[in-house]
């Protein structure tokens, strides 16, 4: 049995766990989730169209918003009792963070970012993801039950036709003060909303050539085609945008259909974010910038001037 942590946030699943269950699908058949919070517990029955036969819930009083520590003792005090071979998270930041806590619980390692995963009778097999996925690690991990986390966008998050709803067994974790030191207690400012930037199918990403007055072009146009937005690593340094839109090694791993990129020269940081889009636009006004050779269209030209042209041709052609 293989026990895969389902992220969620306050109560809106975090759809990246799907594919840490489609992984897991494709190792052992039998497949259990564990959710942290109450707010999981409407999520659960439809995990079992992916595969879930029984979702765990653990409640805690403590446990009203992310605690990431107390979150890995719940999922470690578990995989303790049910003695699953394997232990696995999407490899979001979440995940890494909760799994990360939860191996560190029992002593025994972790592998993050894999893309294949093989078990073995104490000793299992993995390829990951390095150096910003430009280098396949291939390891053997030593353990007698494996916690990792899987790569983003490498394993297809497809539900299963004519599934059961996944039964529910709520649990109540042995948690400390300790492991509630580090979690939300409040948040400010004005929500998410719209699409998310890991989901989207259409992101438009702004770098340092757009310019801290120029993202209302690349907004309208990520809202004229259902997305959003992005921006590269300087923006968010510059304090121009937000963390959250940032896409890259430190930000964000986003595999969207249409992935459009003004104004960013391409670091290695930020390519390794975006690498995995089934189709990219480069704009830029360097015909030279790295981007542009890992870009399937270019267009050469000064974003103040391209972007606008480009949102009235997408709004005359929707009519």
């Amino acid at each position: 049995m293989i026990l895969v942590y389902v992220d969620h946030d306050r109560g809106v699943l975090d759809e990246l766990s799907l594919q840490a269950l489609a992984a897991a699908r494709g190792i052992d058949a039998d497949v259990q989730a564990v959710l942290i919070g109450v707010d999981a517990v409407a999520l659960a029955p439809r995990l079992g169209e992916f595969g879930v036969a029984t979702a765990h819930v653990g409640v805690h009083d403590g446990l009203t918003d992310y605690a990431p520590m107390a979150a890995g003792r719940a999922v470690s005090q578990l995989a303790e009792r049910l003695q699953p071979t394997a232990v696995l998270a999407a490899g979001s930041p979440r995940g890494n963070e909760v799994l990360a806590h939860a191996a560190a619980i029992m002593d025994e390692p972790f592998a993050a970012d894999c893309t294949s995963i093989t078990l073995g009778d104490g000793v299992s097999e993995v390829t990951r993801y390095r150096w910003a996925g430009n280098v396949f690690e291939e390891a053997r991990v030593h353990a007698p039950m494996l916690y990792a986390t899987t790569a983003l966008h490498v394993f297809a998050a497809d539900p299963q036709s004519g599934s059961a709803p996944a039964a529910i067994v709520e649990f109540a974790p042995d948690l400390t003060p300790a492991d509630l030191a580090v979690r939300v207690l409040e948040r400010t400012g004005g929500g998410g909303g719209g699409v998310s930037l890991a989901e989207a199918k259409v992101v438009v990403s702004g770098g340092r050539g757009v310019g801290e007055a120029g993202f209302g072009p690349l907004e309208e146009l990520a809202e004229l085609l259902g997305g959003t937005v992005g921006c590269s690593r300087v923006v968010t340094s510059a304090g121009w945008r937000p963390h959250a839109e940032q896409v890259g090694q430190t930000g964000t791993k986003v595999a969207p259909d249409l992935y459009i990129a003004i104004g960013i020269s391409g670091a290695t940081q930020h390519i390794a974010g975006c690498k995995n889009a089934k189709t990219m636009i480069a704009i830029n006004s360097d015909p030279d910038a790295t981007i542009m050779s890992f870009a399937d269209y270019a267009v050469i030209g000064d974003a103040a001037t391209v972007m606008p042209a480009i949102v009235e041709a997408v709004r005359a052609a929707k009519g």
